[in-house]
């Protein structure tokens, strides 16, 4: 995979990117305009810069890395890639039309188009394209160039071949190691994790215990590297909202229903690290 395509460089898009780059291959990212692709590029360059200070990356792979990468608002510009991975909001209709796009432009018929998504079901987004048997999910997670899993979800036309290369491509080069999941929602780790979330908003909702104390509880009582309000708020507030959303609906099962203060709070625009404020400040 010499030729790779990203679209959108939020949290999860310039991650991809720069592990794309870092691997050698030449990576075009599209993004909706100008000033989102500055925000990808800061995103990008302080990642790397923090990579390089702690000893992580040499340099001159940082350099090579920054030389491998293109920006542009043209889908277009995908036209040659091999492989385009969509990173947008985790959005079901904003997803179906990228696929759409992508779709239209890209013109090597055998091209692989995956998506990060955390939840849509793969087949939704395989059928707006001519192309299903080579859709497939690879959802990479936060921050994708620290932590190695990458779920694999091939849909019920992703073809066996399409997902042999996908986990030649994510195991051999971009060293992460893979698990497969059934096209479900939430898929394996967000089945797990999404009821664990909503269960603390739950808890803080109704004033069981304080953010401070749920969190600490499973930190220090359970060893978890982060407690469940902190995560959330690294994870996104609208996103573990959209997760918590598709999983209700396609299982309807109580424990899946999105907390009314999960529903509030994604509302006032109180998303966690990205805005600043979630159930916990970030602001300096």
């Amino acid at each position: 995979m010499d030729r790779v395509g990203v679209v959108g460089c939020g949290l999860m898009g310039s991650g991809i990117a720069e592990i794309a780059a870092r691997a050698g291959a030449n990576v075009i990212i599209v993004e909706q305009d100008t000033a989102a692709m500055g925000r990808g590029l800061e995103r990008i360059e302080k990642s790397l810069s923090r990579a390089v200070a702690a000893g992580k990356v040499p340099e001159d792979e940082a350099n090579r890395a920054r030389a491998n990468m293109l920006f542009s608002v043209d889908y277009a510009d995908l036209w040659d890639r091999e492989i385009v991975i969509e990173a947008v909001a985790e959005d079901e209709a904003i997803k179906l039309d990228v696929f759409r796009k992508i779709d239209a432009e890209v013109k090597d018929p055998e091209a692989l188009l995956a998506t990060n998504t955390s939840s849509i079901p793969i087949i939704k987004l395989a059928m707006v394209t001519k192309r299903p048997e080579y859709v497939i999910g690879m959802h990479f997670f936060n921050p994708v160039p620290v932590l190695k899993l990458v779920e694999m979800i091939s849909s019920l036309l992703t073809s066996p071949e399409t997902s042999a290369r996908v986990r030649a491509y994510a195991t051999d080069t971009l060293h992460k190691r893979v698990i497969t999941s059934p096209d479900r929602a939430g898929f394996v780790v967000n089945a797990l994790l999404i009821p664990y979330l909503l269960s603390a908003v739950r808890m803080l909702e109704s004033g069981f215990a304080s953010a401070e104390d749920i969190d600490t509880g499973m930190v220090v009582g359970c060893a978890h590297p982060m407690g469940p309000l902190a995560l959330t708020d690294l994870i996104g507030l609208d996103t573990t909202l959209a997760v918590a959303q598709s999983l209700y609906e396609e299982f309807k099962e109580p424990h899946l229903a999105p907390p009314p203060l999960l529903s509030r709070m994604t509302q006032a625009g109180l998303l966690g690290r990205k805005t600043g404020q979630g159930f916990f400040s970030y602001k300096s």
